[in-house]
């Protein structure tokens, strides 16, 4: 006790200050710690809940965005498919109307050929009949007669026979 009177420590006091502060100590955890303890407890299972909430609403905010980029890749791919049907299309339709447009060019152009041809044949046959006439008349200014009928016809195709038309080498452009 010497060691208490030292200091100048009143033992009774200190013993019932220590059973003062227990008592204090167990009346507060009694109705004070227990609630603030509930409450912080109630606070952290909120603030729980509240971080599982927001990963959960991350995750289907990440998930809707991956729905939303698949949705928009296959329209992408949608729409390429449809470009390429389109630009498939235009060209069977030009190359059709190429193949059309050339089809028709030779048609015109054989009909153009075979109209060349008989005109050309027309004035062969008129020239071969001009040049007849003219031998004929030159023939009879050299016999001084009129020639009958079956005796010019005669004349004419033996004419005709030795002056076998020369026909002109068709052209390499036909």
């Amino acid at each position: 006790m010497a060691f208490f009177d030292a200091f100048g420590v009143d033992l009774p006091k200190l013993a019932f200050q220590i059973v003062n502060f227990l008592l204090l100590l167990y009346l507060l955890n009694r109705f004070l710690f227990k609630r603030v303890f509930a409450l912080l407890d109630e606070r952290q299972a909120k603030i729980s809940k509240g971080l599982e909430d927001a990963e959960a609403a991350a995750r289907d905010r990440e998930l809707a965005s991956a729905e939303r980029e698949a949705a928009v890749a296959e329209a992408r791919k949608e729409a390429n498919e449809m470009i390429a049907r389109a630009n498939k299309l235009a060209e069977d339709t030009r190359n059709e109307i190429l193949a059309d447009a050339k089809a028709e060019a030779e048609k015109v152009s054989a009909r153009a050929r075979e109209e060349i041809v008989a005109e050309k044949d027309k004035a062969m046959a008129e020239i071969r009949g001009q040049v007849a006439e003219l031998a004929l008349a030159a023939a009879g200014k050299l016999v001084r007669r009129e020639m009958d009928a079956p005796t010019q016809k005669r004349l004419v195709e033996e004419f005709l026979a030795e002056v076998q038309p020369v026909e002109p080498a068709k052209s390499s452009r036909s």
